[in-house]
């Protein structure tokens, strides 16, 4: 007999067979046996300000003068960002620009190039 599947919700190992349902005695989550399985890993879609979709190696331009925290540096509008990097977290793209050094910046600041 195998064991029963992996909580989709909270990923808790102690699942239990109950009848033609799995439960999740952690999170009090139920499935049915003949569901799908659910995909619990979404893609993370990000959007500059303008709405346009950013993936890894997009050019950007800020669109906003942006203090640099730290320093009396300001980046300017029309900067131009080449070769970013989508990260997880409240600052989505890592990237490095060009007298300033690596920076994060947030998606609503920019606009696709």
């Amino acid at each position: 007999m195998t064991p029963p599947p992996p909580c989709p919700k909270c990923h808790s190992e102690y699942t239990y067979e109950d009848g033609a349902l799995y439960i999740c005695p952690e999170c009090a989550h139920e499935w049915s046996k003949d569901a799908p399985a659910e995909s619990t890993e979404r893609e993370r879609v990000v959007k500059d300000a303008y709405g346009n979709v950013l993936s890894d190696g997009d050019s950007v331009t800020v669109i906003k003068d942006l203090k640099v925290k730290g320093s009396s540096s300001v980046v300017k509008v029309g900067t131009k960002v080449k070769n970013i990097r989508l990260v997880d977290g409240d600052h989505d793209i890592d990237c490095k620009i060009d007298g300033i050094g690596a920076m994060q910046l947030k998606s609503g600041f920019v606009r696709k190039a």
